[in-house]
């Protein structure tokens, strides 16, 4: 197929409640879609306690309507008395009536294998001219597959590395179907090879839509329906875009995952060079994860990461990552940890995020959110650009501020204590919070007016000194010169030109 032939998916309909449209998985979202174009709608089911077909993507109610039971717990017609019109939650056999006589096939997808039997007997005695798909959970794949032989699947696969004809031979599928950010040109040409299309999901940003649709990926699922299909339909990529949609999904994903490690528990921890030296099975699953991801986006570029090693490549584009910066604070049950991945190309930062710590919590644990930054287009949190904007003139830039710095591991570095007696005889107050990642890049959030630390390291601090530049601060390397990747030195960064000048003269005269 060309990027014109690609087919695109409406994620649960089309909806976006927060501009005043429908419900994600009603019947008002499904034909909203329709109306928009798509010939291709995505819905999820489930099962009722009375055993009836729901279209429902999460297993308990709780995040639509605040009701923390399962939905296997509640009878369909409790369910109806939740919303009405067109927030009314449909059963399986009313979307396929709304769609009869459209053209447009319901791609019906589930989780679990609970309602795989009854969602295809619900499909097998409809009398409506409805054509379906079927993807999800595998295990309720190979019921379908079991239930209606003729049965189109879109079969899940969530590795990096294509399947074999092996892996297809039980379930016959028509479509692969996987995660957009594990999918290149390779996996494309390789399921290609079997006969069978790719689909992935789910994909909102247009560059990224863009470019899958370049590589030859059949078919696109996507909250952005007319984002997508009019990004797919001029077909050039913007590259910088992309890249920082990447790193934006990359960072959020990863977030989601150590927060979701610290309310299980984190496992075992071990040390590398000594005892203050940690690492966890997060560090190391996060680190894999975002290998894959990155090898599959820009397989040309270098890889440098805080667990695996690599080398970079001055010829090539290089990433440099650290999966959990503070592990120390991590094994220690202190909530102030960041990621931190940034792309540096010809000697400077041009993509990066980290994860601020500082954020909304999910069973008392911070999420925290992630800060983004793309050299000239700005630095953002949680869809606010950051713009620092300097505080009124001062004698002393420094007086009563605070600068953030960190140890040398679990050492003072030299010059570590003569620096905060100087700044203490400014009244100016020193903290070390335990992530240098943090530490620099909570400048641009407002955290500090100043900060530093003694030795750069690009897997560390890249994303960070790119934040703080993109916010509108000051980076300094050890000659007091603007630099935004200081390979070698210490970096200081600051609020303004005048505080970032302030630390280091400080910094200079105590290690002159």
């Amino acid at each position: 197929m060309s990027h014109h032939e690609v087919r695109l998916v409406a994620h649960r309909g089309l909806h976006d409640e927060t501009a005043g449209g429908a419900r994600e998985n009603t019947l008002a979202a499904v034909r909203a879609a329709v109306d928009a174009g798509a010939t291709w709608v995505e819905v999820d089911v489930r099962l009722t306690a009375d055993g009836e077909v729901v279209l429902l993507h999460d297993e308990t109610l709780e995040r639509l309507w605040h009701d923390p039971r399962p939905v296997a717990e509640v009878a369909l017609d409790e369910l109806r008395e939740l919303g009405g019109g067109a927030r009314r939650i449909p059963t399986l056999a009313s979307v396929l009536e709304t769609l009869h006589g459209t053209g447009v096939t319901l791609l019906i997808d589930m989780d679990a294998t609970e309602p795989a039997d009854a969602a295809a007997s619900v499909v097998r005695h409809s009398d409506t001219d409805t054509r379906t798909a079927w993807c999800g959970d595998a295990h309720a794949m190979a019921r379908v597959r079991q239930a209606l032989p003729d049965a189109v699947i879109w079969m899940p696969w969530r590795d990096v590395t294509p399947p074999t004809a092996a892996d297809i031979r039980t379930l016959r599928p028509t479509v692969i179907n996987a995660q957009h950010l594990r999918v290149g040109k390779d996996f494309v040409a390789a399921v290609h090879g079997l006969g069978l299309h790719v689909a992935v999901w789910t994909v909102d940003d247009g560059a990224q839509a863009a470019h899958l649709a370049r590589i030859g990926v059949d078919s696109i699922t996507t909250n952005a329906f007319a984002l997508v299909r009019d990004a797919v339909r001029a077909g050039a990529v913007d590259h910088g875009a992309r890249r920082a949609a990447v790193v934006d999904e990359l960072a959020r994903g990863a977030a989601e995952f150590i927060a979701a490690a610290r309310r299980r528990g984190i496992g075992a921890v071990e040390t590398k060079t000594d005892p203050a030296d940690h690492v966890t099975q997060v560090d190391r699953s996060v680190e894999r994860y975002v290998r894959e991801v990155i090898g599959a986006q820009f397989p040309d570029h270098a890889f440098v990461g805080e667990e695996y090693g690599g080398e970079p490549d001055a010829a090539r584009p290089c990433w440099y990552l650290d999966p959990v910066d503070g592990t120390a604070n991590l094994a220690n049950g202190v909530p102030w940890t960041s990621f931190s991945l940034a792309l540096v190309e010809n000697g400077r930062p041009v993509v990066g995020a980290v994860h601020d710590p500082v954020g909304p919590a999910t069973h008392g644990i911070p999420t925290g959110v992630t800060v983004l930054a793309r050299a000239g287009h700005g630095a953002w949190r949680a869809g606010h650009r950051l713009l620092r904007i300097p505080g009124a003139a001062r004698t002393d830039p420094l007086a009563g501020r605070i600068v953030a710095t960190e140890l040398a591991g679990a050492v003072a570095w030299d010059g570590f204590h003569e620096l905060l007696d100087a700044l203490g005889r400014r009244y100016c107050t020193v903290r070390v919070q335990g992530s240098g990642t943090a530490t620099l890049a909570g400048v641009a959030l407002g955290r500090g007016h100043a900060a530093m630390v003694h030795r750069y390291s690009p897997i560390d601090h890249a994303a960070a000194l790119l934040i703080v530049a993109e916010a509108g601060g000051t980076v300094l390397d050890g000659e007091g010169r603007e630099n935004p990747h200081p390979l070698g030195g210490p970096a200081i960064v600051g609020a303004d030109a005048a505080s970032a000048h302030a630390l280091w003269e400080v910094w200079r005269s105590v290690t002159r």
